[in-house]
């Protein structure tokens, strides 16, 4: 597939998740255990296939001339991205899994030794999932080459030791808990996302 012309702005990028109603707002726990006041939830944008594939192909942009032999992401939120990275890159999709705590690989997938992997993300905060897959990746013998996300919202913070790319940098206030506004408010955290909690 050529990637030609496939580029998309951050503006773009913010219209489609505004037009998917992905951008909440309210009162939300993060993995991280801070308070914010806006949720980004991807999986209402992945939900039509229309708007992933042209995601998928804005995001393999960046790392079409890097040789990438498979595409990684961790489970729940980087399913989906890595299937449409990897088919735009034509490469293999996978995904890691926690299993007792640890991300690994399970349903058969493997990774070679020498392989070049590209970790991908939907959202990111603090960047620990996405590291923990990265570890597993070199654990492997496997050569992580780059790590892209859709959204960006650890405000610089979460650093990789890889090239990274995302399409959407969204500044969201997160404040602990004991000094959380919002608490003092009156208002309870919800815990949005697929295990309850975001990322």
């Amino acid at each position: 597939m050529s990637l030609a012309n496939k580029s998309l702005s951050q503006e773009e990028v913010l219209d489609i998740f505004k037009e998917s109603g992905a951008l909440l707002e309210g009162h939300f726990l993060l993995t991280s255990g801070k308070h914010s006041n806006q949720y980004m939830q991807c999986a209402k944008v992945l939900q039509y296939p229309h708007h992933a594939a042209r995601l998928g192909e804005a995001l393999a942009l960046a790392f079409q001339d890097q040789d990438i032999d498979l595409v990684i992401g961790p489970a729940t939120g980087g399913i989906i991205v890595a299937h449409e990275v990897g088919r735009a890159l034509g490469t293999k999709a996978i995904f890691a899994e926690r299993e007792q705590g640890e991300m690994t690989l399970r349903r058969g997938f493997q990774l070679e030794p020498g392989q070049k992997v590209l970790v991908v993300e939907d959202v990111i905060t603090t960047g620990g999932s996405v590291k923990e897959v990265i570890d597993l990746v070199k654990a492997h013998g496997a050569e992580p080459i780059g790590v892209g996300v859709l959204v960006n919202r650890s405000g610089g913070r979460a650093e990789f030791p890889v090239p990274f790319a995302s399409l959407l940098q969204i500044e969201v206030e997160a404040y602990e808990a004991e000094t959380c506004p919002l608490c003092q408010e009156g208002s309870q955290p919800i815990k949005p996302g697929s295990r309850n909690i975001s990322k």
